[in-house]
């Protein structure tokens, strides 16, 4: 899209890892060195990197936006370690399958020493009865919880479990990060594609960066499609919109992308990006995504990001609200378009959320 505005489960032994045959999973960092656009936490001296060096690992929760690096530091983390590994996502796994593995963890931990990382994709889909169980186990050292979640987790993970954890946010991915990704792609040999010597044009490349919102794992995907379909030829802007045009527009509104893709319409409305939210509530509307629950989602933006920035940002996303019941569908998206892009053009704050997080915490104390 032009410029329209201006401006499953796994378990792994970490040391025989397996052959992936996608670009992305090929593509993963293999040391705190490779990963990119993450220094706040990462950079020499900054806690994370600080924790994982001195394997002094506490529990953690890791919140950023999809394709961010979240699995792949826990990965990281578990290689550099040397802890038993066990990898499960809250969409796939049920409570019991967890409490399995609540129970081989102590059996090596009592028996043999050995401690255990526990990595839960998508933490904030367990309910707060199931995200309940993992108390006693994190308390205790059991386990080492490391849970990776797109949304915020004092919204979306209980306050008894947030408390025994340390919180880590990771920075959305810019597009000179994304850049650098392709080409580290492009070129490595060993793991990427470089053998097919294809070059990229750089207005594909420029593209590709700016459409992928920071999901690294996305414009991988693009990227490797591309390369397939060029043959022996270069990587053109056409070759990337043909891709765009008929790529992801399967959403399923229950599963993974879901979540994947309101995070990043919130991610473009936080950043300021009227294009980006445009594109991502499209992508949700095309895909049949409930309208109330995309305005709920935006009423809670106006609230969360732009706050006292702009008081009447509340008043325009609860307007849109009333005006999509008024009119209905379809006109009515219309609606969610105008809140949308008022809320990216709008100034940001979270002063309301953060004043009312420390009252609380104040509130908890005496």
């Amino acid at each position: 899209m032009g410029n329209l505005f201006g401006n499953g489960k796994k378990k792994s032994s970490m040391g025989n890892e397996k052959i992936s045959f996608v670009l992305a999973d090929r593509m993963r960092p293999r040391s705190l060195d490779e990963i990119i656009g993450q220094d706040d936490i990462l950079g020499a001296g900054k806690p994370l990197r600080r924790m994982i060096e001195s394997d002094d690992i506490t529990s953690l929760i890791l919140w950023g936006p999809p394709g961010s690096g979240k699995t792949t530091i826990a990965h990281i983390i578990a290689k550099m370690t040397g802890m038993d590994f066990l990898s499960h996502s809250a969409v796939l796994s049920s409570i019991g399958e967890i409490k399995k593995i609540f129970a081989q963890a102590e059996r090596n931990l009592y028996l043999y020493g050995r401690r255990s990382i526990l990595f839960i994709d998508e933490i904030h889909r367990f309910n707060k009865a199931q995200q309940d169980a993992f108390l006693p186990y994190v308390e205790k050292g059991t386990i080492i919880l490391i849970g990776a979640t797109t949304e915020n987790p004092s919204f979306e993970v209980i306050s008894p479990l947030l408390s025994r954890v340390q919180v880590f946010v990771l920075n959305p991915l810019e597009p000179k990060h994304i850049r650098e990704i392709i080409i580290r792609a492009l070129t490595d040999e060993e793991r990427g594609l470089g053998r097919d010597k294809n070059h990229i044009e750089d207005d594909a490349l420029e593209l590709i960066s700016n459409v992928s919102s920071g999901d690294a794992r996305f414009a991988l995907n693009i990227v490797e499609l591309a390369d397939k379909m060029a043959g022996e030829k270069k990587i053109t802007v056409e070759t990337i919109t043909e891709i765009l045009q008929r790529e992801r527009i399967l959403y399923d509104r229950t599963g993974e992308e879901h979540y994947n893709i309101i995070s990043a319409l919130h991610k473009s409305i936080r950043d300021s990006d009227p294009d980006g939210a445009l594109y991502w509530l499209a992508r949700m509307l095309e895909g049949g995504e409930d309208r109330r629950y995309i305005l709920r989602r935006l009423i809670r933006m106006a609230i969360e990001d732009v706050g006292l920035a702009d008081p009447n940002a509340l008043l325009i996303a609860v307007a849109g609200q009333q005006a999509f019941d008024f009119i209905g569908y379809p006109e009515g998206d219309l609606a969610l378009a105008e809140v949308a892009v008022y809320l990216a053009y709008a100034p940001k704050s979270n002063s309301i959320y953060t004043a009312l997080h420390k009252a609380l915490a104040d509130v908890k104390k005496f």
